[in-house]
C-alpha cells in the first residue's frame, strides 16, 4: 500500500479507488529504461536489427531501402473514415520528404541457421563495381592504388566463370537466408560526401533458388524506390537521432526542477539513491549524452512516391498548379531534390542529409489508418526559409511584378 492508501484504511474508510495519488507521494518515472544505455551510436547509418518474417508463398522481393532526409512540408488531404468525426473533411498534416536515388546491387550473401543464430556461408560479388562502392573500401581514396576486387573480377573470365557458379550452387544448396548487398548512389545527391552507404537487404519470398536467381539478376542494376515500396504502404524508419551533446537531467530525462532557493543549483536530481546499496543505480537520472541514438519509428504511411524529372509530381485533382516537390529556394540545409523522392506522414529520426533506412513493417498492419487510401488535395511548396507566400516562382512574379535586379 502507498502512504495515502494506508492512511485511508486506518481511518476505517476501506481501500480507496485505484487512481493517481498526490504528486508528492508517487508519479511515473522520468525517462524510459528501455532505451538504456543512452550513449552515442557507433555508426552513422541505422542498422536493420530484424527483417520481416519470410513468407515463401509470395514472389521474391526486397524488404528495405536507403534514403536521404531532405526536409519537411505539409499536405492537405480528404479523410475517408466512415463513422469518424472527421469523415469526408479536409485535414492538414506534416510530412517528411526523403530523396531516394536508385540503389545498386553489388553482391549476394548467404546465411545458414545455427543454434547460435545466423552464420555467413559465402558471399558472391558482381563483376563491375561502381566508384560509390569502391570508395567505401578505402579510408583514403586518392592515395590508394584502387586495386580492390580486381583479382575477384577475373574469376568471371577465368575457367568460364565456373568458380562463381560453384559458389552460387553452394549457396542454393545450404543457405536459408539470402541478402542482397546494395549501395546508394550518393554522387547523385548533392552532398559533400562521396562514399556510398552499403547495407544488406534481405530477400523474402520464394524458395532459396528463386531468391538467389532474383538477387543475381539485379547485379549492377539500379533498384528504384517503387520496386520496393508502394503508395499507402506502412514502413518503419530507422536512423540516428539528432545529437545534442552532453546535457543535464532536466533536458535528458525531463525531471522537475528543484525549488528556487535550492543550494548549489536547481537543475538537478535531489536524491540520487539510498545509503545502501552503496552505489548509484542505473535507474537514477544522471547527466550525460543526449541524442545521436539509434532509433526505429514504426508505422510511417507512404503518402506519395515521386519520379525524377516529373514536373507535375505535386499536382493534385484540386490543385492543378504545375510544380515539383522542391519549395522556393530549396530545402533549408539540403538544397534541391533531383532524383526520386518519397513522402512519409509525420517526422523521422535524424537531421537533414542523414541516411534513413526504410523497412517493410515486421507485421501486416490491419488498422483503419493502415488500410485507408490517401487522397492528397494539396502539397505545400512555398519557401521553408521564412513565411512563404507563393507556391511557384511564376506565381511570385505574377503577384509582385517587375522588381529591381
Amino acid at each position: 500500500l502507498t502512504r495515502v492508501e494506508a492512511r485511508h484504511q486506518s481511518r476505517g474508510r476501506g481501500r480507496p479507488p485505484r487512481k493517481m495519488s498526490h504528486r508528492k507521494f508517487e508519479a511515473p518515472r522520468h525517462g524510459s529504461l528501455g532505451f538504456n544505455p543512452r550513449k552515442r551510436y557507433n555508426y552513422h547509418r541505422g542498422k536493420v536489427r530484424a527483417f520481416p518474417v519470410d513468407d515463401q508463398s509470395k514472389e521474391p522481393h526486397l524488404t528495405t531501402f536507403m534514403a536521404y532526409k531532405a526536409g519537411m512540408t505539409h499536405v492537405a488531404r480528404d479523410v475517408d473514415k466512415p463513422g469518424a468525426g472527421i469523415h469526408k473533411k479536409e485535414v492538414v498534416e506534416a510530412v517528411t520528404v526523403l530523396e531516394t536515388p536508385p540503389m545498386i546491387a553489388v553482391g549476394l550473401a548467404g546465411y545458414i541457421r545455427t543454434p547460435r543464430g545466423l552464420r555467413t556461408l559465402t558471399t558472391v560479388w558482381a563483376q563491375h563495381l561502381g566508384q560509390d562502392f569502391m570508395r567505401r573500401m578505402y579510408k583514403n581514396w586518392y592515395r590508394c592504388k584502387k586495386k580492390a576486387f580486381t583479382k575477384y573480377a577475373k574469376k568471371y573470365e577465368e575457367n568460364e566463370g565456373k568458380d562463381i557458379e560453384a559458389e552460387i550452387a553452394r549457396m542454393i544448396k545450404y543457405c536459408s537466408v539470402i541478402r542482397l548487398i546494395c549501395h546508394t548512389q550518393i554522387s547523385k545527391v548533392k552532398l559533400k560526401q562521396k562514399k556510398g552507404h552499403v547495407a544488406e537487404v534481405q530477400i523474402n519470398g520464394g524458395t532459396t533458388e528463386e531468391k538467389v536467381n532474383f538477387g543475381k539478376n539485379l547485379f549492377e542494376k539500379e533498384i528504384p524506390i517503387d520496386m520496393v515500396f508502394k503508395k499507402d504502404e506502412m514502413v518503419d524508419a530507422i536512423s540516428i537521432t539528432k545529437g545534442h551533446g552532453f546535457q543535464g537531467v532536466i533536458a535528458r530525462f525531463g525531471v522537475s526542477r528543484l525549488p528556487r532557493k535550492t543550494h548549489k543549483g536547481l537543475r538537478k536530481v535531489a536524491c540520487i539513491g539510498s545509503w545502501h546499496p552503496s552505489r548509484v543505480r542505473t535507474t537514477v537520472p544522471r547527466a550525460g549524452q543526449y541524442g545521436y541514438h539509434h532509433r526505429t519509428e514504426i508505422n510511417k504511411k507512404i503518402y506519395r512516391i515521386g519520379k525524377k524529372g516529373d514536373e507535375k509530381s505535386c499536382t493534385t485533382e484540386k490543385d492543378l498548379t504545375i510544380k515539383d516537390i522542391n519549395p522556393l529556394g530549396g530545402f533549408p540545409r539540403y538544397g534541391r531534390i533531383n532524383e526520386d523522392w518519397i513522402l512519409l506522414k509525420g517526422g523521422v529520426p535524424g537531421v537533414k542529409k542523414r541516411l534513413i533506412t526504410l523497412r517493410k513493417s515486421l507485421h501486416e498492419r490491419t488498422s483503419r489508418d493502415a488500410k485507408e487510401e490517401v487522397n492528397l488535395t494539396f502539397i505545400d511548396t512555398s519557401s521553408k526559409f521564412g513565411h512563404g507566400r507563393f507556391q511557384t516562382m511564376e506565381e511570385k512574379q505574377r503577384v509582385m511584378g517587375l522588381r529591381k535586379a
